[in-house]
């Protein structure tokens, strides 16, 4: 997942209250738009809209999300558009801003008078615009969103468009290792935490696991996001000699720690980072392409996935973007799981309006190329991630056995191996 998965911004519990606010100031003055779920004329065109970070610290995101978006749309309308509506996506740039997010929403409902809307990236702008779609009556399917901050809230029109929250993403990890006989399973364990979040908590998760089932913790460090020379912590990691490293990171910590280690000459038996493994064009090229082999991480979309509409999505991303299945952003197949899933709603109920949309999805399992997935009441998905690792200079899903595509490598290969 560069996976937005993956990119978890940093956002502390004060940023959030101020982004809630912003939200509810935004929307103090408006009513329900009477429109929202309006039946429409049968080819009429279905418009939905969605502010995208095309500016701003999250643009290499906000652009593969809107690839995603479009390309979906593009698809659909090659095959007659939804319920013989032809798709207008209309997206306008947020600038990665909490402020601006709230205007664009406010405008697409208000002004624009779309008929659907959808989610930006992250989590940070999701909690406000969120707020924006519930106060209108509007369903919010979203792509990019899975913080707790976005779950705290309760909405019930909101619906995140991945297998499980952000935090839960290493449960697979502790799956995997506590499946395996007792005789292979590590001993030791250390854990290196980004003071994040949505990074700290997916370790968290795993030691607590780890440890009830006798896994000893022999090191555990929290460190700020300012931190660039990790020489000390995994110096004290090398000393405590753990059979498998566990860290709860973002991309460029992610990226320090594998060098570090690697100018330490350690290499533990397993090692599992939450984000900056998972970005299958940036982390060999930070780390070393040889310094990749038995690393792994948590992703929910991977090339050659055999899930519902998959081979079809990439297949058309090539052809409109170019590259190869292996450098596509997880964040565009998560925005095209969004549309599939709209899709999906009209095909069941013969209706594309807001109020059927909620109603409806939360209800069942709805196949994606991300997966099945479904939801709690408070838009939180109710599956798992899937395990994947550095093999061969690629990222392959290994677990669970019903997608692997490769058995895992353990225990991981020394550096350069």
């Amino acid at each position: 997942m560069q996976q937005s998965n993956r990119l978890w911004r940093r956002s502390g519990v004060g940023v959030f209250a101020t982004v809630v606010a912003l939200g509810l100031a935004a929307c103090a003055s408006g009513t329900n738009n009477s429109g929202a779920s309006a039946p429409a004329k049968a080819g009429t065109p279905l418009v939905i809209g969605a502010s995208v970070s095309l500016t701003g610290d999250f643009a290499d995101s906000g652009k593969a999300v809107q690839r995603g978006y479009e390309l979906w749309a593009n698809q659909v309308n090659a095959s007659g558009g939804i319920l013989g509506r032809k798709v207008t996506m209309k997206i306008v740039d947020d600038a990665s801003s909490p402020t601006q997010v709230v205007s664009n929403y406010q405008n697409l409902i208000n002004r624009d008078k779309v008929n659907l809307v959808v989610g930006p990236f992250s989590s940070l702008l999701t909690v406000p615009a969120s707020q924006v779609a519930n106060r209108y009556g509007y369903s919010f399917l979203e792509p990019a969103g899975g913080g707790p901050a976005v779950f705290a809230q309760n909405l019930h029109n909101l619906f995140f468009v991945q297998p499980a929250p952000t935090t839960k993403s290493g449960d697979v990890f502790a799956d995997w290792i506590l499946s395996l006989p007792a005789s292979s399973r590590p001993k030791t364990a250390a854990y290196t935490e980004l003071d994040d979040p949505f990074a700290a908590p997916i370790a968290e998760n795993i030691r607590v696991r780890f440890e009830a089932a006798g896994i000893k913790t022999v090191y555990k460090q929290v460190y700020p996001a300012e931190t660039q020379d990790f020489s000390a912590i995994m110096s004290k990691v090398v000393a405590a000699n753990p059979d498998v490293l566990v860290g709860g990171t973002q991309n460029n910590d992610a990226y320090a720690q594998v060098k570090t280690l690697v100018q330490l000459k350690f290499s533990p038996k397993f090692m599992f980072l939450s984000n900056g493994a998972n970005s299958p064009l940036e982390f060999p090229s930070k780390v070393g392409p040889q310094n990749t082999q038995g690393i792994m991480s948590a992703g929910d979309w991977f090339p050659g996935s055999t899930a519902t509409g998959s081979a079809e999505f990439t297949a058309a991303y090539i052809k409109a973007y170019g590259g190869s299945a292996e450098t596509i952003d997880n964040s565009s197949a998560e925005a095209y799981g969004v549309g599939q899933v709209l899709q999906a709603v009209a095909a069941k109920t013969g209706k594309i309006d807001n109020a059927t949309i909620i109603a409806t999805l939360h209800q069942g399992t709805w196949p994606t190329l991300l997966g099945k997935l479904s939801w709690g009441p408070n838009g939180a998905p109710s599956g798992s991630f899937n395990l994947i690792q550095w093999q061969g200079g690629k990222l392959v899903p290994v677990y669970p056995m019903a997608i692997a595509q490769a058995k895992p490598i353990y225990p991981k290969p020394n550096w350069g191996g």
